[in-house]
Parts: C-alpha cells; sequence; structure tokens
C-alpha cells in the first residue's frame, strides 16, 4: 500500500501469550509480514514472554513453524534479519514477580535508546488482560507505550465496566488499542469510502430508499482447539457484540466531520449509541448437533454456536430499517457480506423482481464490492431479470492490499487508532446486548452443514436472507 510506511522511531513490542493460538496464528505471521514489506522500523525487537523458560532460539523456531503452517514459510535471507530481532523473557509477569521481561525491556532500550516506542501487545485470553495491565503499571512499562487488546473487550456489562476501569487506572485512552480485526478488512473499510465518496449512493443512504442491510457471516469451521474458550464465550459474545455491530455502525454512522482518528472514530461510536437494546423475541441462538461431543466441551453446555438478531437504529436516518446480523459456526458456507438491499421504485410501470437492488460488500479476503439491479433481458420482448456487477478490490489498478492483522498492527506503529474501539462505543454496545442478557432465549438446535435453527428465517421477514435461503 503506498500510503504505508515504516515508523522512523525504534519499537520493542513485548509480546504476551506469544506462544499461544492467536499469536500463532494470526499475530506473529503479521508482524513477520511487516518486517518482509519493510513496513517495520529500521530498528526493533519483539520479545515474546511467557511462564516457561523458552530461549530465544527456541522461540524463533516456534516462530518459523508458526509461519510455516499458517501462513507461508519464510525465505531464509529474510528469515535471518528477522530472527536475529526476537527475544524470549520467560518466568511469567504478575504484580508480583515480574520474571524475566523487565530486564529484557531494560536490555532492549540499552541496544536501541531510551526513546524507542514501546508496544504492550496482549494476546491473551481477556480473563488476563486486567492482570497483565497492572503487571505493566507496577513494573514500569506503561508510561508512554501503546497496549493492544484483543476482542472481547469484557465479557459481560458489569466485566467491560470493571476493565474499562482497570485499564485507565494505568493507561489513558490515547494509549489503547483495542482491536477488532473486521475494521482492518478493505472491504470494511470500503463501505464508508464508497458512500461517501460517490453522490450515486450518498442521497439514496437512508429509510427512504434502503428497505434493510443484512450483515452476514456464516462458518463452516468448527471450533478448532478453542474449545475452552469458545464453551465460555459463544458465538454472540465472539461475534456479534464485536465485529457486527462494528460492521454495522460502518454502514450507519453519519458523515465524520473529517477522516482524522478521532472524527472517524466519534462518527462510529455514535451511531452505536443509536442501537436499540435488542428485543429477545428478535435474537435467535443455536448450537449445532454434535457440539456437545467436542473435546472440551461440557455434555451440558447451552453454549450458543450460532446467534441471528433484527437490530433497529433509532434516528432519523435509519428508522423503521432491519439491520439482520447472522453467524454461526458449522454451517452451509463461510463468508463474509454486507448487503444494503434497496427498496423497489415507489412508482414504476414494471412488475420488478424481488431483491433487485443489492450493493454487496465481501469483506473476505482483499474484498469485493457487488450490485444487483434490474436490467431488461436482451431479445425482443420486455422481460426484466436481476444482473450482476462486482468490483474484486484486489484486481484494483495499483491494489497492494494487506491482511486485517497487518494492517491494523501497522497501525499501531504508527499510532493511527482511526480503526480501533473505543469505551464509549463499547459501553452502549454492552447496552444494546443487555436485555438479551437478561432474557436469554433458549438455544435451539441445527444440523451441522445447514443455514441455523429454522426460527432465523423468520427474523427477515417479510423479505429473507439473500444467502442460503
Amino acid at each position: 500500500m503506498a500510503q504505508l510506511t515504516a515508523p522512523d522511531a525504534p519499537v520493542i513490542i513485548v509480546l504476551f501469550g506469544a506462544t499461544g493460538d492467536l499469536a500463532k496464528r494470526m499475530v506473529l505471521p503479521a508482524f513477520y509480514t511487516l518486517a518482509e514489506q519493510h513496513l517495520m522500523p529500521e530498528n526493533y525487537l519483539l520479545i515474546g514472554t511467557g511462564r516457561g523458560q523458552v530461549s530465544d532460539e527456541q522461540f524463533a523456531q516456534h516462530i518459523h513453524d508458526a509461519l510455516t503452517e499458517f501462513a507461508t514459510a519464510p525465505q531464509p535471507d529474510e528469515w535471518a534479519r528477522f530472527s536475529s530481532r526476537v527475544r524470549f523473557a520467560g518466568g511469567g509477569f504478575t504484580v508480583d514477580d515480574p520474571g524475566e521481561l523487565v530486564d529484557a525491556v531494560a536490555r532492549a532500550r540499552q541496544d536501541l535508546g531510551e526513546n524507542a516506542q514501546l508496544i504492550n501487545y496482549l494476546a491473551v485470553p481477556p480473563v488476563a488482560f486486567q492482570g497483565f495491565t497492572a503487571a505493566i503499571g507496577a513494573h514500569g512499562l506503561a508510561k508512554g507505550c501503546r497496549a493492544v487488546y484483543e476482542k472481547p473487550f469484557g465479557s459481560s456489562p458489569s466485566d467491560f465496566r470493571t476493565l474499562n476501569a482497570a485499564v485507565h487506572e494505568v493507561l489513558d485512552e490515547s494509549q489503547v488499542y483495542r482491536i477488532d480485526h473486521f475494521l482492518g478488512k478493505e472491504a470494511t473499510q470500503d463501505l464508508h469510502v464508497l458512500r461517501f465518496a460517490n453522490s450515486l449512493f450518498a442521497g439514496a443512504w437512508n429509510a427512504e430508499h434502503i428497505e434493510s442491510v443484512q450483515i452476514d457471516a456464516p462458518e463452516n469451521l468448527d471450533i478448532d482447539d478453542r474449545a475452552g474458550f469458545y464453551d465460555a464465550t459463544g458465538a454472540m459474545l465472539d461475534m456479534m457484540i464485536t465485529h457486527l455491530f462494528q460492521v454495522a455502525a460502518e454502514v450507519a454512522m453519519e458523515q465524520p466531520a473529517s477522516m482524522d482518528a478521532d472524527d472517524l472514530q466519534s462518527a462510529r461510536e455514535e451511531v452505536i449509541g443509536c442501537f436499540r437494546p435488542l428485543d429477545p423475541a428478535e435474537v435467535v441462538l443455536g448450537q449445532y448437533d454434535g457440539y456437545r461431543e467436542v473435546k472440551g466441551i461440557a455434555p451440558d453446555s447451552t453454549t450458543d454456536t450460532f446467534v441471528a438478531a433484527r437490530m433497529w437504529v433509532d434516528n432519523d436516518r435509519w428508522r423503521g430499517v432491519p439491520f439482520l446480523m447472522r453467524t454461526g459456526k458449522r454451517m452451509a458456507a463461510s463468508t463474509q457480506r454486507v448487503s444494503v438491499v434497496f427498496k423497489a421504485p415507489a412508482s414504476t410501470p414494471f412488475p420488478i423482481p424481488a431483491d433487485g437492488g443489492v450493493l454487496s460488500f465481501s469483506l473476505a479476503g482483499n474484498g469485493a464490492v457487488d450490485l444487483s439491479m434490474v436490467v431488461k433481458e436482451p431479445g425482443p420482448g420486455l422481460s426484466l431479470v436481476i444482473s450482476d456487477a462486482s468490483i474484486v478490490l484486489g484486481d484494483v489498478e495499483g491494489a497492494d492490499a494487506l491482511p486485517p492483522y497487518v494492517r491494523l498492527i501497522h497501525d499501531v506503529l504508527i499510532g493511527d487508532r482511526s480503526l480501533f474501539t473505543r469505551p464509549d462505543g463499547l459501553a452502549s454496545a454492552w447496552n444494546v446486548l443487555q436485555p438479551v442478557l437478561d432474557h436469554r432465549p433458549a438455544v435451539q438446535p441445527y444440523p451441522q452443514g445447514s443455514w441455523g435453527p429454522a426460527a432465523a428465517a423468520q427474523l427477515a421477514a417479510p423479505g429473507r436472507w439473500l444467502l442460503g435461503q
């Protein structure tokens, strides 16, 4: 990407949970990609930390194995440069005992200079956020640092408030980067670019012209080796309060005063404040057949592996337009799609086919923008059909897309918080979910390879889900 450049100042990255599943699948490959594309500063060190005693060489080998399994096996020359900047500090890290980390950071500052930017990246389960944050403050690693937190940022409204207060006891909000990787996707960013940069859509982006918005993220994948995390979280907390609400905000927000971080964040968070609290009668929870037989899952688990909801945005622009959201595991397909369904013209001489005007954004991979519209079927008669046009973002001239984690970590390196969440928006999101947490719908079974419980289809009535129905 032409607009992405390497930061000038040296950087020290401390990666908590460095040998965990998230780090090996997402975070470590992202750091390597940044180095490979020369988007890391000239001088940097990556310090992994954990409870075990692991040598620098063993940690480097762990990274190499992760790259080989989840990304691309590194080229020898590039790997030699990257691995020379890898360190490991064992012995754990608590308020009472910093292990080897404080000394490792001190040595890194001696090597890179006292002006090196410290980044604390917490690739750990959310239950560990508070303890690590307190230890970061207790051992002098908070001053001037940037701290990255994975989602979900809390597991309930009260837990969110407790965690948010604990983080702000140690860090100023300007230091905090709460990652939601859906905001780093190319097509997610195109949601506001296409609307605000094209008068063709800007004037029609309201309840007068739009019938519904569908945000669909089905997965045919299982829970892999995340059974413990997933059974304590479920689809609603893992996907809806994080990814789907943020994407809905990208669709629904008012035009920001500018594209600066504060203005873009404010526009996104303000519209979340307009989301109406969910009605439990408009939420369907499901669990795929066989989930309880997965190793590590309780035989009587009621965890939701599927959630669908109909949400409303209470402002003048969107009043009366349903936002339909759906996600789940072991479904019929894996995709991530936002579909803006336009109303048929109020007055027309033609019999208009259903769903004739749909603007869709594929969030998968490098992304795509698709437009379905009504056209005349070529021939002597006057028959109307729906035809599609597609723009594959990866094929756009000059395209050099980066995966979401790579993009977002680069933003951390340069101090750009535009695509990160703020506590006011998260507090509003928890308020939206609160009624469902208080009056949780019964979890309904659904067959693996299906589109979820049959009851979810009723949420789209009198229309339909565009995917799979």
